[in-house]
């Protein structure tokens, strides 16, 4: 087996002409998500991880077999948590940043030894992976990492780039890939199309709605406000959500950042500001006035229209990328209320009282 997984390469590549050096293989069996294409082989899964920054070459290509990996380090908490929730955390044996973990039953197989603290993205225990002997680890690519320490552990390296989908349904549909690296493909297949369908249901409500709310979104951070693209996943949601998003014009799928003048140029009469708390503390709209004076400025916080998300209190992290409906859900909520029952009650995205 080792050998087998040791042939996923570990540098950037041009994908093989059909039949040249390959499996038989039929259609990508992928159908949102753009940063990986899977194929069904005979004694497998045959994985092709696409450049996010360059789509016309491959990061790597690897091979998953029908019955999955035993031993499995994640470096994600997007990558963890659709192991626990398809009931296979069993073969999860280490994750990255364990002391940032929200979800009570990843905190307890810490504290029991089952899964172990590999260490943070920036100081990896590549000692304790090692004598962990894992058949695979999923590391998120990040445009300028360097991988090549983790050689050592014998292990094939996966590049799970679900992060940088630019769709909701993208990033969800990663749960399909986890799916067949545990031979879970049919159950991790079914949760997948539930979630579709509630997300185009609830994206059909508000497809013809009569009034769009203008949107923008983030907080400035030394002296520099990062948007996202208007092609990003956020624009995305915003989109489906029924709003306007301000910078939908721009082309780019990433966050581009802008000094605060021009965002206040563009965005001060915006109906709506979409923001995250990362603090312990709950944010208001005094708190915000108090970190930064500009903010006041802007309509959506004299109105009282700021959307926040507390980070710590949602487990956003662990949990938002395999539930893009009920992200959608709350934007509606917010967006179009009519749209949605009065009873509802928004699990990550709500206005600031």
């Amino acid at each position: 087996m080792m050998l087998l997984l040791a042939s996923c390469a570990l540098t950037p590549q041009p994908p093989l002409p059909e039949g040249e050096g390959e499996p038989q293989r039929g259609a990508n069996l992928m159908r949102y998500a753009h940063n990986v294409a899977v194929y069904d082989v005979d004694s497998g899964y045959q994985m092709e991880v696409y450049n996010p920054w360059d789509t016309t070459v491959l990061l790597d290509r690897c091979f998953v077999p029908k019955e999955g990996f035993s031993k499995v380090i994640c470096f994600s908490s997007t990558q963890w948590s659709v192991f626990l929730e398809l009931g296979e955390i069993d073969r999860v044996k280490g994750i990255l940043e364990g002391r940032y973990v929200h979800d009570q039953r990843m905190i307890d197989l810490l504290a029991e030894g089952t899964v172990k603290d590999v260490g943070t993205e920036t100081a990896k225990n590549l000692e304790l992976m090692i004598q962990m002997h894992p058949d695979v680890i999923l590391f998120s690519p990040y445009f300028d990492s360097n991988q090549d320490p983790l050689k050592v552990t014998g292990a094939m390296l996966f590049p799970f780039a679900d992060y940088l989908e630019t769709t909701p349904l993208g990033r969800a549909e990663w749960i399909r890939v986890v799916g067949m690296m545990t031979g879970r493909r049919e159950a991790a297949d079914a949760w997948f199309d539930e979630i579709e369908s509630r997300y185009e249901a609830l994206k059909d409500l508000c497809a013809t709605v009569d009034s769009r709310p203008t949107v923008f979104s983030d907080l400035a951070f030394n002296g520099q406000w990062y948007v996202a693209g208007g092609k990003s996943y956020m624009a995305q949601l915003f989109k489906d959500a029924g709003a306007d998003y301000i910078w939908k014009d721009d082309p780019s799928t990433a966050s581009f950042p802008l000094d605060s003048e021009t965002i206040l140029a563009k965005a001060q009469h915006a109906d709506f500001w979409r923001v995250t708390n990362s603090s312990s503390l709950p944010m208001t709209y005094e708190s915000l006035k108090k970190e930064n004076a500009v903010y006041a400025l802007f309509d959506a916080y004299k109105n009282h229209k700021i959307i926040v998300c507390d980070i710590q209190e949602t487990g956003y992290f662990e949990r938002s990328q395999i539930e893009p409906d009920v992200l959608l859900a709350d934007f509606i909520a917010v967006f179009h209320p009519e749209k949605i029952p009065g009873d509802y009650i928004p699990k990550y995205y709500k206005l600031i009282e």
